[in-house]
């Protein structure tokens, strides 16, 4: 919405309009990229349907999650996004919203979200402590690491271990020690932390591709001015790593035809997303990078399929 449209609206529903520009509301690509991985996991742990608890649990914290991550990168970003092209007219880099407003809807959405985890399990619980801090951390990474990406990566698969812990934790008092927490989640859940990482680092640097020439001018740092003339080829790499190590660690649990399909599929969008980077335009990196979800949605269906064939017998 522009600014002479939200000036004609009520004060109500221009505020509305503002906060919903914030969290990014009519991009939910974003937090669609969050979502897949964990409910894949959640499909996983759960050997089939969750329950419609777990789901709207996982679904509306992810949703909340990202919105929150959305006011605290800006808020961090702000200094930076005016000189970018893309990111100018955000809220408070435009001086339509306060750092102090944008901080105090940051922390009510997330306050939302660990609302919905202390309805589940200690493991939940005590998961979602390192997952608020990295994504804290994450905003001011890009200052500072060579490849932020990585960061991201590790902040937005923080729900594939909550995933394994709500399943497999009983609660009781001896399940809020750290130890009960390595015990429940299993070394699978946190190779497919790893696997999820790579398909961050993949349309993230996708993403990153789109202001490399503003990011340069203004010293912010990211995969892919780190990666230079590779960048390409490493997104490539980046996206087969995640599918093997994806395909590897969920064949033994959900292997067949069904989610061999769905392997295939995602494949395909590899050479798909391939075509649309490979001339570094702005527009191809942006489309790749928006239409990343749906590589996630296919691997998600694939392991629901293959449960679903199963419970049908």
């Amino acid at each position: 919405m522009n600014h002479a449209n939200a000036a004609a609206l009520p004060a109500w529903r221009a505020k509305l309009a503002l906060y919903l520009d914030l969290i990014r509301w009519n991009r939910p690509a974003g937090w669609l990229l969050l979502l897949w991985p964990t409910l894949s996991a959640l499909w996983v742990a759960a050997s089939g349907w969750p329950g419609w608890h777990l789901l709207l649990v996982f679904t509306l914290g992810t949703i909340l999650m990202r919105s929150a991550g959305c006011c605290i990168n800006d808020v961090a970003d702000r200094d930076f996004d005016r000189h970018v092209k893309r990111t100018a007219q955000r809220p408070i880099t435009s001086g339509r919203m306060s750092v102090r407003e944008a901080l105090a809807v940051g922390a009510a959405l997330a306050f939302a979200a660990f609302l919905l985890v202390l309805t589940t399990t200690p493991a939940a619980i005590l998961l979602s402590l390192p997952a608020l801090a990295v994504a804290l951390v994450y905003p001011y990474a890009k200052r500072h690491v060579s490849m932020p990406q990585a960061v991201l990566g590790v902040a937005f698969s923080f729900g594939i271990p909550m995933a394994f812990g709500v399943m497999q934790v009983e609660s009781g008092v001896a399940a809020w020690s750290w130890s009960s927490l390595v015990a429940a989640v299993p070394w699978q859940a946190w190779g497919l932390v790893v696997s999820n990482l790579f398909w961050v680092l993949a349309y993230d640097t996708e993403y990153a591709m789109v202001d490399r020439d503003d990011d340069l001018r203004i010293g912010m740092k990211t995969s892919a001015i780190t990666l230079g003339r590779w960048d390409v080829a490493g997104v490539t790499a980046f996206y087969l790593l995640h599918l093997a190590l994806w395909g590897g660690l969920l064949w033994p649990a959900v292997g067949g035809a069904v989610f061999g399909l769905a392997l295939a599929a995602a494949l395909a969008q590899v050479v798909w997303h391939y075509g649309m980077i490979r001339e570094r335009t702005r527009d191809g990196c942006f489309r790749a990078f928006r239409l990343n979800h749906w590589l996630g949605l296919t691997l998600f269906l694939g392991v629901a399929g293959h449960y679903a064939l199963k419970a049908l017998g």
